[in-house]
């Protein structure tokens, strides 16, 4: 739980402008929307993306952190402007369940002893079948177990930083066990704070669209599309008043008079959350200044946005001539 620290408690908030983030239309959250969809065997992931814009029949559709053909599980998709937080969701921490098939005649118990030596900070090279470059690269190995065991398989689990290629690691697991170890299931569990608990199906959102369109029943599709700033939940950031929310949708930095709270704690140069009073995220933005600092100044910079995700018009602006001449 954040902590939170207001700065201006006679600070209010327009009704008229702007809503509570779960308030908003299905149009509204397809214009800026997150949608977890559990990646079916066979098809790449941009073929599931691809699928799921037709279905949706929206112009912009893209998917956070690849899976492989075989793969299933969690598959992030970002709708219309949430498709700038790409990076953010590609760097999210996973964790997956695998099946490794152990070959020549190693003794299958060695296996939860050596998974030992693969946790902490490894080298992971991505496998020759990977769409990326081939090259040395460190990955951080947060959990790796062996869950169970029959005859010549092994299931596992592993919790790893983004980027990491479970092929290399049963492929090292078999050098240090000396036999070949294949990797012949893959279902990825969690994806950052979204886990499979939270997935549809593809079949689940054609049914949703259905009746969206066809019937005129929006119930089931605003469960399964939520505002994409519910990827923000838990994060660090600062809470502005009406006036910097409108600045900052412009393009302005934000300064010190236009913030109403702080939430949590932070250090300059930290990635941090901006958002409205009434819990829209308007930007991610680079933070100037620490919390032990915000409070303590009156004006000055504290924080450089860098992705916008609230459109300009939401909150009427308040300023003449640009907007770094108003905020607050």
């Amino acid at each position: 739980m954040l902590t939170v620290r207001v700065l201006d408690s006679a600070a209010t908030t327009d009704e008229a402008s702007g809503a509570p983030i779960w308030e908003r239309s299905i149009e509204e959250r397809l214009d800026s929307g997150l949608i977890l969809i559990d990646k079916p065997p066979g098809p790449t992931s941009h073929q599931v993306a691809a699928w799921a814009r037709d279905i949706l029949g929206v112009a912009h559709l893209a998917h956070g952190g690849t899976l492989d053909p075989f793969a299933t599980g969690v598959l992030t998709l970002m709708t219309g402007r949430a498709r700038r937080l790409t990076s953010q969701v590609l760097g999210h921490d996973k964790e997956y369940i695998g099946v490794f098939k152990v070959g020549g005649d190693a003794d299958m118990e060695a296996l939860a002893t050596q998974v030992n030596r693969l946790r902490g900070e490894i080298y992971n090279v991505p496998p020759t079948e990977s769409a990326v470059k081939i090259q040395v690269r460190t990955r951080r190995i947060k959990a790796f177990e062996i869950l169970d065991t029959e005859e010549r398989l092994a299931v596992v689990r592993v919790a790893c930083a983004a980027g990491t290629y479970i092929r290399t690691l049963a492929r090292d697991l078999g050098l240090l066990i000396d036999a070949p170890i294949q990797l012949i299931e893959l279902r990825r569990t969690r994806s950052g704070r979204f886990t499979e608990e939270q997935i549809i199906s593809m079949q689940e959102l054609t049914d949703a669209v259905h009746l969206w369109k066809q019937d005129g029943d929006a119930s089931a599709m605003l469960r399964i599309v939520s505002p994409i700033d519910a990827l923000f939940d838990g994060r660090a950031g600062l809470v502005l008043k009406d006036g910097a929310v409108a600045a900052v949708a412009h393009g302005a930095v934000l300064t010190r008079p236009g913030i109403q709270a702080i939430n949590g704690d932070f250090e300059a140069g930290d990635d941090i959350v901006l958002w409205s009073m009434k819990g829209e995220v308007v930007a991610v933005a680079s933070a100037s200044r620490s919390t032990s600092e915000i409070p303590s100044i009156e004006t000055g910079e504290v924080a450089r946005p860098h992705t916008v995700l609230m459109p300009s018009e939401t909150y009427p602006r308040k300023w003449q001539g640009g907007p770094n001449q108003l905020n607050s």
